[in-house]
């Protein structure tokens, strides 16, 4: 679904040549539930950035669903992002002057769906992460996880084929975020493929298939055989 080759990304701040993304390949299949994990300043943002056409590499090659991102203009990017992609971001990113229903129909409006379809399908999503009953309450009338929860609900409402969710437990308490995390699970049970970006390792750990990123660098899995032969001795 998505594949990444030979993938760089140069920043240039201060006369400073910064590497944020060294020489990156990776495929995610349509399905997955992964996490990219690593420490602040690792390049993990970056790739998030560039695997969800926020950014686009300095060098490689990156196809989404088919289409070469790279490749494409500033609006084909806009309409891939609103048509193939949903976001989650730590602090939720909802507009404070407008409903959680209105919150989730954004995507739709810039989609040009009709105003009934678009209160069907919020609701529909709003449903799906237990958040129908909050629909017009403002986000400074929910808790942290709920504001999470209609966060998400705005990722799915128009079906994406992959979802993003940058340190999407971040800002919330342990009960809460572990709460988040089984949504994604059950989201993923259903076939949306979820890509989690962490710099904690027991929230990765959650995860069927882990990516670890340093330096800018994918970090090559550890050789379990080798370590069950060091155990041994």
């Amino acid at each position: 679904m998505v594949e990444l080759r030979n993938v760089t990304k140069i920043y240039h701040l201060g006369g400073e040549e910064i590497r944020a993304l060294d020489n990156v390949s990776l495929d995610i299949e349509e399905g997955e539930f992964i996490s990219v994990i690593g420490p602040s300043g690792s390049g993990k943002s970056t790739l998030m950035h560039i695997l969800g056409c926020l950014d686009t590499p300095t060098s490689g090659t990156v196809k989404l669903d088919g289409i070469m991102i790279q490749n494409a203009s500033p609006r084909q990017l806009a309409a891939i992002r609103n048509q193939k992609i949903g976001f989650v971001f730590q602090f939720f990113n909802l507009l404070p002057k407008l409903n959680v229903l209105q919150n989730v129909e954004l995507p739709m409006i810039y989609s040009g769906v009709p105003a009934r379809e678009r209160h069907r399908r919020a609701m529909a999503a709003l449903e799906a992460v237990g958040m129908a009953n909050r629909a017009k309450h403002r986000p400074s009338q929910l808790s942290g996880g709920q504001q999470q929860r209609a966060a998400i609900a705005r990722a799915l409402v128009n079906n994406p084929r992959i979802i993003f969710a940058d340190e999407p437990t971040g800002n919330l308490d342990t009960h809460t975020g572990e709460t988040i995390l089984q949504l994604f699970r059950s989201l993923n049970a259903e076939g949306r493929t979820i890509v989690l970006v962490t710099h904690d390792p027991e929230i990765a750990a959650v995860t069927p298939r882990r990516i670890e990123i340093r330096d800018g660098k994918i970090m090559p899995k550890p050789d379990l055989r080798l370590a069950g032969l060091r155990n041994e001795s």
